[in-house]
């Protein structure tokens, strides 16, 4: 589904972010990315999500070339990925149901199969209901559904989630992976970018981890002594 081969990332200040990642992450995976803030973690994802392209090295999604993908397609390719953001990014002067269907309506989906969707999406969330409530008027919890909701909502094969409960209480923390694990279940590739230690540890065993530390993979197994090399830096 997902492969690096001796990827490097170096931006015009001279920082390289990444450098000579190698990694395989295979279709229907759930894997956590880790290390300290700087290590490289929301690099990988952007380089996924084809905001950013590797200076060297090859990104492969789904049999794509990224680095080759011509600027034609990147919309269409993006619309197969799900992405799931720390701050939610929602519209905050729309009602939910506007927030799920925006990309549904960037696709130029139909009226009724966008309606069909949406709804969907905020069953699988459990805010079928909440259609026309403004996001300011939910729950932190409740916003970062809206978030899953809409990263959903046009069926992805592959979810990318860059620090998903970072704003959230440990409850609400574990509530929201709950959910994630939902999508990877039924054949969804999840991959989550995060520094929280504590879901880490509370996820069930063995769950796949990789650490980042300055830019190189500094280990990747099911191991749950992994989170604890990181804790140890």
């Amino acid at each position: 589904m997902i492969a690096f081969d001796r990827v490097v990332k170096r931006y015009p200040n001279g920082r390289e972010a990444l450098s000579g990642v190698s990694l395989r992450i295979a279709a229907g995976e759930w894997v956590f990315i880790t290390g300290r803030s700087g290590a490289g973690k929301s690099t990988v994802l952007k380089l996924i999500a084809l905001i950013e392209r590797p200076t060297r090295g090859t990104v492969t999604v789904g049999g794509k070339n990224l680095g080759t993908l011509p600027s034609r397609r990147i919309a269409a390719y993006r619309r197969s990925i799900g992405v799931v953001f720390q701050d939610h990014r929602l519209l905050m002067d729309r009602p939910v149901y506007d927030n799920v269907a925006l990309p549904l309506v960037v696709a130029g989906s139909s009226l009724k199969e966008t309606d069909k969707r949406v709804r969907a999406a905020l069953d699988q969330v459990d805010l079928l209901g909440k259609e026309r409530i403004l996001p300011l008027e939910l729950s932190a919890g409740e916003q970062q559904r809206v978030g899953i909701a809409r990263a959903v909502v046009s069926k992805p094969t592959l979810l990318i989630c860059d620090e998903p409960t970072g704003n959230l209480d440990r409850d609400l923390a574990v509530e929201v992976m709950s959910l994630l694990k939902r999508f990877q279940r039924v054949g969804v590739t999840v991959v989550v970018a995060t520094h929280d230690l504590y879901l880490l540890r509370e996820q069930e065993a063995h769950e796949r981890t990789i650490v980042l530390d300055d830019g190189r993979i500094r280990g990747d197994a099911e191991d749950e002594a992994l989170p604890s090399m990181v804790a140890s830096r």
